[in-house]
């Protein structure tokens, strides 16, 4: 089951980043352009926001693999079979925090896009 939502997590957005693709070639073709041209306004308005949420992306992320590495030594009360169990529980831990801090800086991205 857990396949099945990731392949179709990986196709919906393969099938996004292409629509949005298509839409800014569609978007800059002259063929579509008809109306009066528009010009493109150059400024530095959220670039400080940008670079404190880039900052603070890369702090979360240094902050999660400091505590990743703590978390896969071996303590000294546990049992190999312990400690094998609780890596296997860290690393999914540590894979999903890590998406999301991905996602954050995906959006962190796309809003700096917006602007």
């Amino acid at each position: 089951m857990k396949n099945i939502a990731k392949k179709i997590a990986v196709f919906s957005m393969v099938g996004m980043v292409q629509l949005g693709l298509g839409a800014s070639i569609i978007e800059a073709s002259p063929f579509y352009n008809d109306g009066p041209q528009r010009g493109v306004q150059l400024d530095n308005r959220g670039h400080n926001n940008d670079n404190d949420r880039q900052r603070e992306h890369d702090r979360r992320e240094r902050e999660e693999k400091q505590r990743h590495e703590r978390e896969m030594k071996r303590h000294h009360h546990e049992s190999e079979r312990e400690w094998h169990d609780r890596q296997n529980k860290e690393k999914q831990r540590h894979d999903n925090t890590m998406n999301e801090i991905a996602a954050g800086l995906i959006g962190i991205l796309i809003g700096s896009q917006i602007n």
